[in-house]
């Protein structure tokens, strides 16, 4: 069974999001949208599409999004088999958070590294 098969996400919380973003498009030149973050397309070595992107985001630090964890980012991968890849990480002991979400934009769940960090696991709608 694979497990991770490439990086869906990545997402930071800001003290100050609006002038944290403006440095990003400024200086590192990241076309940062109005709902705070981008799609990097995935092309090939021609500069193809490939058909698939990976979101970076960030927004305020508040809310419980990454909660239990206290980093101040959350890594979300790209999975084939959400369920197994759970069941097989609860086998092997780690740190699994009992919710998953099954949505339009695919299914998810998460565990807790042994650094305390919040991962999440994502398993896109069939064809993305």
């Amino acid at each position: 069974m694979k497990r991770v098969t490439g990086i869906g996400g990545i997402f930071f919380k800001a003290k100050d999001t609006p002038a944290l973003l403006a440095w990003y498009k400024r200086h590192l030149g990241i076309d940062v949208q109005q709902w705070g973050g981008t799609a990097f397309n995935w092309i090939d070595s021609e500069g193809n599409p490939t058909g698939g992107s990976t979101v970076w985001s960030i927004g305020p630090d508040e809310g419980d999004q990454f909660d239990p964890s206290n980093a101040s980012f959350m890594v979300n991968y790209r999975v084939e088999d959400l369920y197994a890849l759970v069941a097989v990480l609860k086998q092997e002991g780690c740190n699994v958070l009992e919710k998953i979400d099954d949505s339009e934009y695919g299914k998810f769940a998460w565990v807790i590294d042994p650094e305390g960090n919040k991962v999440e696991l994502w398993q896109p709608p069939a064809g993305q």
